[in-house]
């Protein structure tokens, strides 16, 4: 009962902190402050009261229109609560059976919960990062830079509580040598997208990925570490090209000069960064006794 009550309120505090990034996604674009005014609709400016503003649910209530106006607001403020919501609650599921393990130390019990909320974090970033690429094509770096640096210190710190408060003694060379690892894995995961965006340039006389992508390469293999960021590439370079293929096949998808279209290769990153996030290891599991490793 206690799991599944903790689940329940992590999905609705998930929910209320999808609603305020929804505010920073319809802010951030336009350099507008994400505390003042208070939310209010985009095309009228009508305030919106306490019961407009439940996550979720007034928009359900609402049927995706502003009481005012009438103007459609859009499937991205469902999508996104119910995102963040969803993967809070699934975070935080799975994490309360060693939290309630009563016969579990209080280091393994702060460890884990140390992991739980950079899990819960990473979450909230590859949203912001997903929608912020799909509308805008913008990956802006007060998001990817501090994201390197909060999962190095997600790794960092779990590990930290486990081996050094968990012991008698320190054990911090081992502890140093994984950091010093996941540094070389965020460095090469960025060197990979430089490296196809040189390529690319070399032989198209153009530029076709942005330094962005980059970076949030760098901040996956920061979090996941490099198998898990390169799973979450692939995963991402497999969902652009069926969106290619879309554009292709379906007619009223192109547009006139739709052969030049921009494709958010960072939506397709971070949605193989939760993927990989998720189910990471059995995927890359099946895939080596596959391979015959």
């Amino acid at each position: 009962m206690i799991r599944i009550l903790g689940t329940i309120f992590a999905g609705l505090l998930g929910l209320a902190f999808g609603s305020f990034l929804n505010v920073c996604l319809s802010r951030w674009p336009a350099g507008e402050s994400v505390i003042k005014p208070r939310s209010h609709c985009r095309h009228c400016d009508h305030t919106l009261s306490w019961w407009e503003n439940i996550p979720l649910l007034s928009w359900l209530f609402l049927r995706g229109r502003c009481r005012n106006c009438r103007a459609w607001i859009g499937w991205r403020y469902p999508v996104v609560e119910l995102t963040v919501g969803v993967l809070w609650a699934f975070a935080v599921w799975q994490v309360l059976p060693f939290v309630l393990d009563f016969s579990a130390s209080a280091i393994s019990v702060s460890a884990s919960l140390a992991a739980c909320i950079g899990q819960m974090v990473f979450y909230w970033l590859l949203i912001a990062l997903a929608m912020l690429d799909a509308e805008h094509l913008w990956l802006p770096n007060f998001l990817t830079l501090p994201g390197i640096a909060l999962g190095l210190g997600a790794f960092f710190l779990p590990e930290a509580i486990q081996k050094y408060w968990g012991d008698f003694y320190p054990q911090f060379p081992g502890l140093f040598q994984g950091t010093i690892d996941r540094v070389i894995a965020i460095l090469a995961a960025a060197a990979l997208i430089l490296l196809i965006r040189w390529l690319y340039k070399l032989i198209r006389h153009r530029e076709g990925i942005g330094l962005g992508d980059a970076k949030l390469m760098a901040m996956l293999a920061a979090w996941l570490g490099l198998p898990g960021a390169l799973l979450a590439f692939v995963l991402g370079v497999v969902l652009g090209a069926l969106a290619a293929l879309v554009l292709l096949a379906v007619p009223s998808a192109r547009t006139e000069n739709w052969a030049m279209t921009k494709l958010p290769l960072g939506t397709f990153l971070c949605i193989g960064g939760i993927v990989s996030s998720l189910w990471g290891q059995p995927i890359l599991a099946a895939y080596l006794r596959w391979a015959g490793f």
